[in-house]
């Protein structure tokens, strides 16, 4: 097996690689490039980031300015480059110059870091405390534009098992039923479990749907032995747990 590399050792290789970049006529600028060799990704701006994984321009942009483009458009989320997690592709194809392959590419570092920052915060999720399990969903499913259900399935140290996303339904409506629920729960081997959903409007206060699906559950939990421990809704980074509003 090779030894695993870091930036630094590569730098000895800067020309040839800098000389190999820039024979690409796509690419206007190799400076993110050069200054990553020089001095580490830390150096580098958010826009210089998306550059490199952007590669090419066009005729009319180059990878620089494509990059604070795709930057500009996660300023609509207000939060910086994380914003980029809730770009859609059809968000990434208005962007003169962002083809499907771009695109792709942009959707793929958001997701990875999706994945990171929520298995670390899994590690450390106390199940116990709705609060603490609506924050970690909120980030998720908030900016859904559409109502989603998950299931969470726990065992009796209301760890986490697994989750799985149930329904996607309409703007205000993801029709679910008991045997959905529970059937992954049972698969499992989950003896709790807890049913999150969004409310894309934002208000995350129960309707009258919301409350009788929630009673379905608790009396079919009490048939399989298998307790459901509370239903949250998410709602505008803003939550509504059945559990500590006693309305379970």
């Amino acid at each position: 097996m090779c030894p695993k590399k870091h930036w630094y050792e590569i730098m000895d290789n800067k020309k040839s690689i800098s000389k190999m970049l820039n024979e690409d006529d796509g690419i206007k600028s190799m400076l993110p490039y050069e200054r990553f060799l020089e001095k580490g990704p830390e150096s580098l701006t958010d826009a210089e980031l998306l550059a490199i994984i952007i590669r090419t321009g066009t005729s009319q942009r180059t990878p620089m300015e494509l990059g604070n483009y795709v930057l500009s458009m996660c300023e609509k989320y207000g939060k910086g480059i994380s914003g980029i997690r809730y770009l859609t592709m059809k968000d990434l194809l208005q962007i003169p110059g962002i083809g499907h392959v771009k695109a792709v590419k942009l959707m793929c570092i958001a997701e990875i870091s999706n994945r990171i920052a929520r298995s670390k915060a899994k590690m450390r999720l106390d199940f116990n405390d709705p609060g603490t399990v609506a924050g970690y969903y909120m980030e998720k499913m908030c900016n859904f534009r559409r109502e989603h259900s998950v299931v969470a399935c726990l065992n009796n140290q209301n760890e986490l098992i697994c989750e799985f996303e149930l329904s996607v339904g309409t703007v205000n409506s993801a029709p679910l039923s008991p045997r959905e629920v529970f059937i992954y729960a049972i698969k499992n081997n989950a003896v709790k479990i807890i049913l999150l959903h969004n409310h894309p409007g934002g208000d995350p206060t129960p309707s009258y749907s919301d409350i009788k699906l929630t009673e379905e559950l608790k009396e079919a939990g009490i048939l399989l032995d298998i307790k459901l421990l509370d239903h949250i809704i998410i709602g505008d980074h803003t939550y509504f747990s059945f559990t500590e509003n006693n309305v379970m």
